[in-house]
This record gives structure tokens, C-alpha cells and sequence, in this order.
């Protein structure tokens, strides 16, 4: 089971940035305004929650978890790398960083790298699902747009996982 300890300073960052990148990525695919963007927001939020009050379920999203709870880690966990960049181009890097996330995992934690991998597809996942695009005031649209659809494959292939 891999740790904090297994990594580079560098890497460690990379992983606790590893789920807004991954929410990122479909919120860039398909804006959703502003309360849309909270929605999603609160998504990642709440799974994050859900993984620490579960505890044990995988060493290394537990231990990634629990860095990202703390106030150090909240600042540590920002993508501030974005700032400035336009969605198309905040999506790019944050798809590259996360094939940098999955060959990392494949080097330094092997045994713990499909669970990391199938917990930032679930963020992506929950992400997608928090909000509705397109409508009016809440009435009609999709839940999960077709750029969102997109992003949700995107994701899971430089993941290499499953889309869920």
C-alpha cells in the first residue's frame, strides 16, 4: 500500500490536485453557469466527505483525502495553474495532468492504482450528474450533456478505467 512517503513533494501535489482536475474536465466540457458550477463544486465536495466518513476503503485515496481536508491541502488541491486560461485550454491541461496521474500511479503505487483511478472517474461521474444543462430555470434540459458524455470518456480513458 502506497503513501504519502512514496512520493516526491511534486508528486504527492499532483495527486491531491488529481479530483478538481478530474471535475474540471466536465465542468470546462460544458459550462453550467454559475449555480451550475456550485452544484458541481459541491459534488466534488461531498464525495470527498463521503471517502473520509468511509474510511479504509483504499490506503492511498484515504491518505490523498485526508491531506485535502485539511486547510494546508484545501490550498494544496487548487489546479491554480488555470487561472487565466479559456475552458478549451483549462480542459487540455487538465486532461494532460491526469495522464501524468495515471502513469505516476502505474510507477509509484501499482496495487493501489486502479481504486485511485476508479475514485477520480466517480468524481467525474458525480460531477457530471450535478446539474442539469440547458433548460430554464431548472425546467427541461439534460442531466448529463453530450460535452459532458464526452468528457465523462475522455476521462476515463487517459485514466485507463471504465466510464461509469
Amino acid at each position: 500500500m502506497a503513501g504519502k512517503s512514496d512520493f516526491t513533494p511534486e508528486e504527492w501535489g499532483l495527486l491531491c490536485k488529481s479530483p478538481m482536475l478530474t471535475a474540471l474536465v466536465v465542468v470546462a466540457a460544458s459550462p453550467s453557469g454559475p449555480f451550475g458550477i456550485i452544484k458541481e463544486m459541491f459534488a466534488v465536495g461531498k464525495l470527498v466527505a463521503e471517502t473520509k466518513a468511509k474510511g479504509g476503503a483504499d490506503a492511498l485515496v484515504g491518505a490523498v483525502v485526508g491531506d485535502i481536508t485539511t486547510r494546508d491541502g484545501m490550498e494544496q488541491a487548487k489546479p491554480t495553474e488555470i487561472q487565466g486560461k479559456k475552458p478549451d485550454e483549462a480542459r487540455a491541461y487538465a486532461l494532460e495532468q491526469l495522464k501524468k496521474v495515471a502513469a505516476l500511479l502505474g510507477q509509484k503505487a501499482p496495487s493501489d492504482a486502479q481504486g485511485f483511478k476508479q475514485w477520480l472517474q466517480e468524481v467525474a461521474t458525480r460531477v457530471a450528474n450535478a446539474s442539469k444543462e440547458g433548460g430554464f430555470l431548472g425546467i427541461g434540459g439534460t442531466l448529463v450533456s453530450d460535452e459532458e458524455q464526452r468528457a465523462l470518456a475522455d476521462t476515463a480513458a487517459v485514466l485507463g478505467v471504465a466510464k461509469t
